[in-house]
């Protein structure tokens, strides 16, 4: 993919509304600060947001939840950048990290974004030794870049974090193209497991 100009993808990632074509386009051109290449960044977000939309026709965008680990398989081999969550239903912290996930698909229209219920995934718990819950695996080109294992490695503390920490880990595994998450998104305190919820949330799930 050709290096987005600046301008460019600050536009596209501050944007509510990146159907409304015609409004981005007015916004970029009344940038006084545009300069000499007014035409050239005018053309660029034009061509971002038609393969945007080429791309959400294909699925990319969304948190899905897939069915079968076939599928999920075929998926992951066939897709270049993939970000998988290993999850179960009744498990609180599988809630919390859904949550950032969703928060994160639809700005990275490059990454599909799935998750599967672990009782439908015997054959790849097994295979790829998920163990504990949450389990988000990183795939880049078919081949596994990064696991994520329970809420470690997030933020400051293992059950706080933020959706722009978990953006920050996945850019850094390179399975997104770009950090896009601006401010801090979520509560940094709704990461945090209450005593209670962390009794129900066993991190063996077996």
């Amino acid at each position: 993919m050709a290096h987005l100009d600046s301008k460019v993808a600050s536009l596209l990632d501050n944007s509510h509304n990146e159907e409304d074509e015609d409004a981005l386009l007015e916004q970029l051109e009344n940038d006084s600060t545009l300069g000499a290449f007014r035409e050239q960044r005018l053309q660029q977000l034009h061509s971002e947001l038609s393969r945007a939309k080429h791309m959400r026709n294909q699925e990319f965008g969304t948190y899905t939840e897939i069915q079968e680990e076939k599928a999920l398989m075929d998926i992951t081999t066939s897709t270049n950048l993939c970000v998988v969550h290993f999850f179960k239903p009744d498990f609180n912290r599988c809630g919390i990290m859904d949550t950032h996930l969703n928060g994160l698909a639809p700005k990275h229209f490059d990454t599909r974004f799935l998750r599967i219920n672990v009782e439908n995934a015997p054959f790849l718990v097994t295979k790829l030794k998920v163990q504990v819950l949450p389990c988000v695996l990183a795939f880049v080109n078919g081949v596994s870049a990064d696991r994520i294992v329970g809420f470690e490695g997030l933020g400051y503390s293992e059950d706080t974090f933020t959706t722009r920490d978990l953006e920050a880990r996945l850019l850094r595994a390179g399975v997104l193209v770009r950090a896009k998450t601006t401010g801090v998104t979520g509560n940094p305190a709704f990461g945090k497991a209450t005593k209670k919820e962390e009794s129900d949330d066993d991190d063996d799930w077996e």
